[in-house]
């Protein structure tokens, strides 16, 4: 099951990552999936795990995952 929403202009898509547990680390995770080409909004909650992204198509999962990696936390998948 994906949490994708194809609203006709944007995708939203809920991701589960695990080890975030404060601000700075929702920043962090933030920060790095915003890079990626597409993205025109990021949430992250650190007591949930979740990150709620908007971009303008699907993103490649391996993408957000590298992004997470880079951050220093791990994708556990979509919600």
């Amino acid at each position: 099951m994906t949490a994708q929403t194809d609203n006709r202009d944007s995708v939203t898509t809920v991701y589960q990552v695990s080890g975030m547990s404060c601000g700075h680390c929702e920043g962090a995770v933030s920060g790095e999936i915003s890079e990626i080409p597409g993205v025109s909004s990021v949430k992250a909650v650190a007591s949930s795990g979740e990150v709620t992204v908007v971009s303008a198509a699907p993103l490649d999962e391996e993408a957000v995952r590298a992004a997470v990696d880079e951050a220093g936390f791990e994708l556990v998948g979509t919600v």
